[in-house]
């Protein structure tokens, strides 16, 4: 799909920091609670090492360095990040109107699990959008940087890979994104890219193109 000619057959949005301005927030909890078990990762090496990535992806990353993950983790950590969107969280300004505007089937994949991804979008008045259409990497064997998760969502909507474009915010989602043979939009628009050049991280990764105001979603 060439994105400057043709219009896609399907969207696929990521959910954190795409739809919702999460990351620095579900990286501050991951920060703290990580601290309660008495392992240090400042709030900037959680956004370097997890952004875009599942929970899965967090306990393999402390395994493989040989640190065992506490029982109790991750439960307080989904406990703390629910807590803390419900108080907080906002929607990526913009983007209730690009949704409304758009004559193009779209969906929701993301890398958190299904709940926090229903009460991000409750939270933020975004769910009328997207009924059922939300997939989360609960649903395959391998979440992103692999391709399954932005596949399945393909698949169920009924369209070919090459007609997608996915819109991502993280180095993971574009490299899943890619994989999957989809156009990949990179969005820096998030309170998380503040003080990073996102357009030269996501444009790395391989993104066909990067915007940071969800106002531009449309411009070349």
């Amino acid at each position: 799909m060439d994105h400057g000619r043709s219009s896609p057959d399907l969207i696929i949005f990521d959910c954190d920091g795409v739809l919702v301005d999460s990351e620095l927030l579900s990286c501050r909890c991951l920060s703290e609670v990580l601290s309660e078990f008495g392992i240090a990762l400042s709030v900037e090496q959680a956004l370097e090492l997890f952004l875009g990535r599942s929970t899965k992806a967090i306990e393999q990353h402390y395994r493989d360095l040989g640190q065992v993950v506490p029982d109790g983790f991750l439960p307080r950590l989904k406990s703390k990040v629910l807590t803390t969107f419900a108080a907080s969280l906002q929607p990526i300004p913009g983007i209730a109107g690009v949704m409304s505007d758009l004559s193009v089937p779209f969906c929701v994949a993301s890398s958190s699990d299904i709940d926090r991804v229903a009460l991000s979008l409750d939270v933020t008045g975004l769910r009328a959008h997207f009924g059922e259409r939300i997939y989360s990497a609960q649903m395959v064997r391998h979440g992103k940087p692999a391709p399954d998760l932005f596949l399945l969502a393909a698949e169920r909507m009924g369209v070919q890979p090459s007609r997608t474009l996915v819109v991502e915010d993280s180095v993971s989602g574009v490299q899943a994104g890619k994989a999957a043979g989809m156009t990949a939009w990179g969005f820096v628009g998030g309170s998380h890219y503040r003080g990073r050049d996102g357009r030269a991280i996501l444009s790395g990764a391989g993104a066909d193109r990067v915007f940071s105001r969800m106002i531009d979603f449309w411009e070349a």
